[in-house]
C-alpha cells in the first residue's frame, strides 16, 4: 500500500465513522483511527463499531502525539493526517500519490480544501512551500499527503509549547520550510474540513502570542533568512508588507474582530466557484 490514513479522535461522537467511510480510494489504503483516551459513551460506542485498527493512548495527550502513534502504527511511504470530524474526497489521495511517485524530490503533495459547517467555502493553498509566508501565517493544509522519510527526517508533528497544544501542524510546516523542502499541488481540493464555530475565542487569540514566540525560537534559520525569503517570495508587493502588520503575533488581528469575514469577502485566500 502506498498511503497511511491517521485519524486521531478524542470525543468526536459519531463523526469518526463519517471520516473513516469518506475514504474511498482505487487502491487499497492503510487506515488506522486513535484513540486519544476518548472519555464520551456515543465516541467509544463509534469507535467499537470501525473495521478498521483502533490504536486505544491510555491517556489524552493532544492531536500532535496521537498522530505521531498513528505514524508510528503504520507503515505506508505516504501519510494522510485526517482529523476525525472532516472528510475525505473519493480518488484525490490517489492522485495525491501518484503526483509524489512522480515527483521524488516533494516532501509532500497538497491541495486546496473546502471549509464546511458554519459556511461553505474553498480555501486557496500555495503551489510552493514560500518560507516568507509560512514565517507569519500557515496557509497549508492540515490534510497534505506527506513523504513518511521527510516527515520523520524533520521531526513529524510537535506542539510548540508543552503546555499548549495545538499549531502542531504550522511547527512542521515551518521546520519543512526552514529545511528548502519542496511541495507539488493537485490543483484540486484535497479534502473538506468541518467548521465547528465562527472562530477563535479571546483566551486562544491571546495565547497565540505565545505560541509563536516558541516557533520563533524553534526555527531560527527561517527566522534569521527572512529578509533573503522577503526577496524571493511569490507574493504580490502589497501582500508582502501586509503579512508583517497582518500576521506574526497577531497583535492588530486581535484588535479587529471582523478582519477574516471581510478578507474572506473580499476573496483573498479564499477560491471563487
Amino acid at each position: 500500500m502506498r498511503v497511511a490514513v491517521i485519524i486521531p479522535c478524542f470525543n468526536c461522537h459519531g463523526l469518526v465513522l463519517e471520516a473513516v467511510a469518506s475514504i474511498d480510494e482505487p487502491e487499497a489504503v492503510e487506515v488506522v483511527v486513535v484513540d486519544d483516551a476518548s472519555t464520551d459513551a456515543v465516541t467509544r460506542e463509534a469507535l467499537g463499531r470501525l473495521t478498521v485498527p483502533v490504536i486505544r493512548k491510555p491517556r489524552n495527550e493532544g492531536a500532535a502525539a496521537a498522530r505521531m502513534t498513528g505514524l508510528g502504527h503504520t507503515s505506508a511511504p505516504y501519510v494522510f493526517p485526517l482529523d476525525a470530524d472532516d472528510l475525505a474526497i473519493p480518488g484525490r489521495l490517489t492522485r495525491a500519490a501518484d503526483l509524489l511517485d512522480a515527483h521524488p524530490e516533494a516532501a509532500a503533495a497538497v491541495g486546496d480544501y473546502e471549509e464546511f459547517g458554519n459556511d461553505a467555502i474553498v480555501r486557496a493553498v500555495p503551489d510552493v512551500l514560500d518560507p516568507y509566508r509560512i514565517a507569519f501565517t500557515n496557509e497549508y493544509a492540515i490534510s497534505s499527503l506527506f513523504r513518511r522519510s521527510t516527515l520523520e527526517l524533520r521531526g513529524g508533528w510537535r506542539d510548540p509549547l508543552p503546555e499548549h497544544r495545538g499549531y502542531e501542524d504550522w511547527n512542521l510546516w515551518m521546520a519543512l520550510a526552514e529545511h528548502g523542502e519542496r511541495i507539488v499541488h493537485l490543483h484540486d481540493v484535497m479534502y473538506r474540513r468541518r467548521l465547528h464555530a465562527p472562530g477563535l475565542d479571546l483566551s486562544a487569540r491571546r495565547r497565540h502570542a505565545d505560541i509563536y514566540r516558541a516557533l520563533k525560537d524553534q526555527h531560527p534559520t527561517l527566522f534569521d533568512e527572512l529578509p533573503r525569503h522577503r526577496a524571493n517570495t511569490t507574493l504580490s508587493t502589497p501582500r508582502k508588507l501586509l503579512y508583517p502588520v497582518l500576521y506574526g503575533d497577531r497583535r492588530l488581528l486581535r484588535r479587529i474582530r471582523f478582519a477574516k469575514p471581510l478578507l474572506d469577502k473580499a476573496g483573498i485566500w479564499t477560491l471563487r466557484r
